[in-house]
């Protein structure tokens, strides 16, 4: 798998760093992680395939982490690169995200889901195991966060593991959810003194780094507070493993 890193940033408007948006690649396919509205110009800008991406996947309903799926649709339905296309495009989340698709789809007749090809949505519960790709095995844990959050667990061909936290607070059950993974893409928010307790700081964060002992680590979707500071040299006086600082176009082989 690779791991390209499309947003490194918040809702909180950046020069260098877009909304939270991933996108994992496979041997034989393709997943977005978040679609923020920075998210179709960044697929675009990074030359990626865009227009066969196969899945997305939604963690929760922050207009930060799914705000740019309209347009993305929106796009899909004009585009010259996408006329062409028949296979299926798969859409994961928590309980609601039918709903609130369909809210959005119909303030203003949107016809969003006239497509060349077909729109399949696949709401998922909290400890759900389902393939969310080809050779892509899914498990899903609840996160404290919002009341449909949701961290993702993949393993590619029963090898390669990979966790994403997305947006939560602390939680020891994050622990042996990523224990041992490949590579775990995990918030850190804040610095120290967070403001919400539905976020990560770093300390917490090197605590379930610590416990959780990756391979990799990649500390994501973080505040301007960072912006100066040399994250990587302040985690590595709180755990021995290497942490590296998310950007906007970092590229890891997992």
């Amino acid at each position: 798998m690779k791991l390209i890193v499309l947003g490194s940033g918040t809702s909180v408007p950046h020069a260098r760093r877009g909304s939270p948006a991933y996108w994992l690649q496979t041997p034989s396919a393709s997943i977005l992680l978040n679609i923020s509205g920075d998210a179709s110009a960044r697929m675009a800008q990074e030359g990626l395939d865009w227009a066969n991406l196969d899945a997305i996947w939604i963690r929760h309903f922050h207009v930060d982490h799914m705000g740019g799926l309209a347009t993305y649709l929106f796009g899909m339905k004009w585009a010259p690169q996408t006329q062409e296309r028949t296979r299926p495009l798969k859409i994961f989340g928590a309980r609601g995200l039918r709903n609130i698709f369909e809210a959005i789809n119909d303030s203003n007749h949107y016809d969003l889901l006239k497509q060349p090809f077909s729109i399949e949505f696949f709401e998922v519960d909290p400890g759900a195991k389902f393939d969310i790709l080809p050779n892509v095995a899914a498990t899903t844990l609840t996160t404290p966060h919002t009341k449909e959050s949701l961290a993702l667990h993949l393993i590619e061909n029963r090898r390669t593991s990979f966790v994403y936290t997305s947006d939560t607070g602390f939680s020891e059950e994050l622990i042996p959810f990523a224990k041992g993974v490949d590579l775990l893409l995990m918030e850190c928010s804040f610095r120290r003194n967070k403001p919400l307790q539905t976020h990560l700081e770093l300390a917490e964060a090197m605590f379930l780094a610590k416990q959780c002992a990756p391979r990799n680590l990649v500390l994501s979707h973080l505040y301007p507070e960072w912006d100066g500071l040399d994250l990587a040299a302040e985690a590595k006086t709180m755990w021995p493993g290497e942490t590296i600082e998310a950007f906007d176009g970092l590229r890891l082989d997992i």
